[in-house]
């Protein structure tokens, strides 16, 4: 499988060195992916194939802390049918059986057993599918057996009380198995996770949606997760139609941008195909990506 970006890329923040994993790739509907935005606008920043889907990533952040290995998002895992990978367009099969977060983390020298924490920004299916593992013979467990994984407690009970609009992208087995094995740790609202990794509240895409800051010696970064899935969706009204609150994301993305652009925060986009981070500003009219 070819990543569309490099597997991995690499900055710092900081003292901090991090790394931007691409644990796949998946084609999307283009329509939902921009909402209301008309195609012949959103269609020339990401152009669609022949059914209409546009190229996405699956970037994960790895981030080289002094207490450990740190892992934001899991990216999908290794549990679901071909059937599921085409009608999602996804490819994250790695080398030798693995998936590509399994090749991004090699590629880095890291085994799974050397990551000691796990975030996650929210638990569809391809930010937390690759929490858990599937092994030959059909047991499901941690993938990072070594890890505490963190979430929202509201958003742990959003994924585990579905409708008939959210069961598509919750499934049980990325993160039940975690709260059986007694690794998750469920918290309530922005803190700090260990020092100089916090999480900040970005709701709309769903109700308890988390996102990451990284701070180090005067910078900072922001994991933004689906608040702004790619660089595309800066724009304040270019909101996912997959967004269950959206007037929340819009009014979301008008707090955490204007202090991102304020504060020169480097932002990392989990879904973008081709633009791992940048750095945001404000021309007056729109959001974008500085020069």
């Amino acid at each position: 499988m070819t990543p569309p970006t490099p597997l991995v890329q690499s900055t710092t923040v900081g003292g901090l060195k991090v790394h931007a994993i691409q644990a796949g790739g998946q084609r999307l509907d283009g329509g939902a992916m921009f909402g209301v935005v008309p195609k012949p606008l959103w269609e020339r920043r990401i152009a669609a194939d022949e059914r209409n889907r546009i190229p996405l990533g699956m970037r994960c952040l790895l981030i080289e802390h002094p207490s450990g290995l740190v892992l934001v998002d899991t990216g999908l895992g290794n549990k679901e049918n071909a059937k599921f990978h085409d009608i999602y367009g996804v490819e994250n099969a790695g080398a030798g059986g693995r998936t590509a977060l399994e090749d991004g983390l090699a590629a880095l020298g890291v085994r799974p057993d050397d990551v000691t924490l796990v975030i996650n920004t929210h638990l569809h299916f391809d930010h937390g599918g690759g929490n858990t593992w599937r092994n030959e013979s059909g047991a499901i467990g941690p993938s990072f057996p070594k890890a505490r994984y963190v979430v929202q407690r509201g958003e742990f009970d959003y994924a585990t009380h579905t409708n008939e609009r959210t069961a598509a992208s919750y499934f049980v087995a990325n993160y039940v198995p975690l709260r059986d094995a007694g690794v998750l740790d469920l918290i309530e609202g922005e803190r700090e996770i260990v020092k100089g990794i916090s999480v900040i509240s970005s709701p709309g895409h769903v109700p308890f949606h988390q996102s990451v800051v990284i701070e180090s010696e005067g910078a900072t970064a922001l994991f933004l997760g689906d608040l702004v899935p790619t660089a595309a969706h800066l724009p304040l009204p270019w909101i996912m139609g997959y967004d269950v609150e959206p007037l929340v994301t819009l009014e979301s993305k008008r707090r955490i941008l204007a202090r991102a652009a304020e504060r020169e925060w480097l932002v990392v986009f989990e879904h973008d195909a081709t633009v791992p981070w940048g750095r945001v500003v404000n021309d007056g009219k729109a959001y974008g990506l500085s020069r």
